[in-house]
């Protein structure tokens, strides 16, 4: 088993932690301590209980609402999954094609004609 110091706040400790879990518990530490050192900025010398209390309490805080995020994340992600959003492509019916295509060749039919007759009137 290794020791691991750090601090928090002012005061520094020694803990005990099993082989391999020495970087977690140096990291949690550097979480509370940061917390602490953000309580001693705004209200000074604290107390250590009180200290270890409210910077246990902000970061309870920070995690319920983590939490929350994370549920509304999940509720989200199954409601996406069990209905995925459609996406509807309009198709055009053959038939409306058709109809389109003729509409279009008899609209360029008329609009030849009506270009030889003002042709053909301008040369006469």
């Amino acid at each position: 088993m290794a020791e691991v110091e750090f601090t928090i706040g002012h005061k520094e400790y020694r803990i005990g932690a099993q082989d391999g879990e020495e970087s977690l518990l140096k990291r949690a530490a550097a979480v509370l301590d940061g917390e602490a050192r953000q309580i001693l900025e705004q209200a000074g010398r604290v107390p250590e209980a009180r200290l270890l209390l409210l910077a246990g309490l902000m970061l309870a805080d920070r995690f319920a609402t983590l939490e929350d995020r994370a549920e509304r994340a999940e509720r989200l992600a199954a409601r996406l999954q069990a209905n995925p959003p459609r996406v509807e492509v309009p198709v055009i019916p053959s038939d409306l094609k058709e109809a389109m295509a003729e509409m279009a060749a008899r609209a360029e039919s008329l609009a030849d004609r009506l270009e030889e007759q003002r042709g053909g009137g301008q040369a006469s």
